[in-house]
């Protein structure tokens, strides 16, 4: 026979505390990489979809054979459902035959950041 005491075993109260607190503290940090993943990921999105209005805008410019006078000019544009405010800034050159066109893109939310920024040049048609 033996004498001893047998042991109980199992996981004390306290070793279980310690063991959902380290897996909360991991679950949480999983749940924020994936956050800032989904943030990335619509920032990306806008950012792109900006570009495209930006081109855009050139695009026509080049497609009507615009003369813009010297200026800013402002508007708005959906694109891929999302709202942009763009600024279009028609600057002269050296050349009188050219205009500079310097095109920036901003969200509806955040009217200062731009998103997106693009240049480009016209010709003066029939010059």
């Amino acid at each position: 026979m033996n004498s001893r005491p047998r042991k109980d075993r199992g996981f004390t109260l306290l070793e279980m505390l310690v063991a959902l607190t380290v897996l909360a503290i991991a679950l949480l940090a999983a749940l924020r990489a994936s956050s800032a993943g989904v943030q990335n990921t619509v920032e990306i999105r806008n950012r792109l979809l900006a570009g495209w209005v930006a081109q855009n805008r050139l695009a026509e410019h080049l497609a009507r054979r615009d003369w813009l006078p010297i200026g800013p000019v402002h508007g708005e544009e959906t694109q891929g459902g999302v709202r942009f405010r763009w600024e279009e800034k028609i600057v002269g050159t050296p050349n009188y035959q050219f205009r500079r066109v310097e095109v920036r893109v901003f969200a509806e939310q955040e009217p200062d950041l731009a998103l997106a920024t693009l240049t480009g040049f016209m010709v003066k048609p029939g010059g």
